[in-house]
């Protein structure tokens, strides 16, 4: 399946949910899915972005382990469906809005969280997110010079 159409159903599920637990189930969904198309960027991609690539998909991978996943998330891990990257530009503008709608949604979380280890673990994974989303920023200015007029 094609980045685009899992970046937007990760959203979806984001938008859809209601609990602490659902939140932190698309946390680790959307920490999974920058390692997915980081990795397969860093394989595939554009030549100029592969080493940008391959620090996403490691800075991702570095945390998405950390997250508990005791409870399932609905579909699997939507990471595992991604088969290419059709639209570059695209797949990234909208992989930095996913994590920074997660992002913003742990924030919530954090300031609801009653448990320390909960605390803690959004915590962390804000930060993850927030050095995967600034690699996707690096990878999409790299483009940019590239080619700074695509079709």
């Amino acid at each position: 399946m094609d980045a685009v159409r899992i970046i937007a159903a990760s959203r979806r599920g984001l938008a859809e949910s209601t609990t602490v637990q659902d939140v932190i189930v698309e946390a680790w969904q959307a920490q999974a899915l920058a390692e997915a198309i980081g990795s397969h960027l860093a394989i595939c991609g554009p030549y100029e972005v592969r080493s940008r690539a391959r620090g996403l998909g490691a800075a991702s991978g570095r945390f998405s382990g950390g997250l508990p996943r005791s409870t399932p998330a609905r579909g699997g891990l939507r990471a595992a469906q991604l088969s290419e990257v059709r639209d570059v530009r695209a797949a990234l503008s909208g992989l930095c809005r996913l994590l920074r709608e997660v992002c913003e949604a742990l924030v919530g979380v954090v300031l609801l969280a009653e448990e320390e280890g909960t605390y803690w673990t959004c915590v962390e994974a804000m930060d993850t997110l927030d050095e995967s989303r600034d690699r996707v920023t690096g990878i999409l200015e790299k483009l940019e010079v590239r080619d700074p007029n695509p079709a």
